[in-house]
């Protein structure tokens, strides 16, 4: 079993095909959790009209997108867990059975992949694709961390690290990750495919004001999982994000 935990909050956009993407998945052993943040836009009658298809889904007020992350995690039966968030859909249907078949074939605790970030209004125009191959101290020390929709764990790693950092305003999934691959040495596989689209936009991206937070807590982030960086250091990532957008 996978659990795929969906965040989500006054999304009626772009929930539906949220959840039409895992339905269309050809793996069969899904888990989907949506958590909602009690959405007063409609949201709540889409996830209505798929209650019987989806597992389980609530609609509360919560205490940010990592708190309902935690929630969804703390519901989840799987084996392993990932999230794909409200904004966020499969590239493929085979994108799951993918994940499961190199967690299991390689042995690896997590996976990650590629993540082609696409114009909201248009999800064929490719905005941006995200391709990392290898992950180590260099990369965490630019802010550059495993695309987090991509990111596929097994649950015995959020009980022996803990659960998301409800401190953290925009870069708990950043701390997560640092957390896991270097304080806790989970062992993981890189995928050279996208098996995840994620529409642009969102709160880690929304303006100057957003992005000089979000590299703070990123140092705040590596600081206190043992590695050293500074604002200096995540410069470096902007040529990377650049030639992404070129590639």
């Amino acid at each position: 079993m996978i659990s795929v935990i969906t965040v989500v909050f006054n999304g009626a956009e772009t929930i539906e095909h949220n959840i039409q993407s895992v339905l269309s998945q050809d793996y069969e052993y899904i888990e989907h959790i949506i958590i909602d943040g009690g959405s007063t836009d409609g949201t709540t009658d889409v996830l209505r009209r798929y209650d019987e298809r989806i597992d389980y889904w609530i609609s509360e007020p919560d205490a940010g997108i990592y708190d309902a992350m935690n929630k969804g995690i703390a519901l989840a039966s799987g084996k392993y867990i990932g999230m794909l968030n409200a904004d966020d859909y499969f590239a493929e249907v085979s994108s799951l059975g993918k994940i499961v078949r190199r967690l299991e074939e390689s042995g690896a605790e997590a996976v990650f992949s590629c993540l082609d970030i696409v114009d909201p209004t248009d999800s064929k125009r490719i905005l941006r694709k995200n391709r990392i191959p290898s992950y180590g101290k260099f990369w965490m020390r630019i802010g550059v961390m495993p695309p987090h929709p991509t990111f596929y764990c097994k649950r015995a790693c959020y009980e022996r690290a803990g659960l998301y950092r409800t401190d953290y305003h925009i870069a708990a999934d950043a701390e997560m990750m640092v957390r896991l691959l270097l304080k806790h040495h989970i062992t993981w596989s890189f995928i050279d495919e996208t098996t995840v689209k994620m529409r642009a936009g969102g709160i880690s991206s929304s303006g100057l004001k957003a992005n000089w937070l979000g590299n703070r807590e990123i140092v705040r982030a590596c600081a206190e999982n043992g590695l050293y960086t500074n604002l200096f250091f995540l410069a470096f990532k902007v040529p990377l994000r650049l030639l992404e957008r070129i590639l």
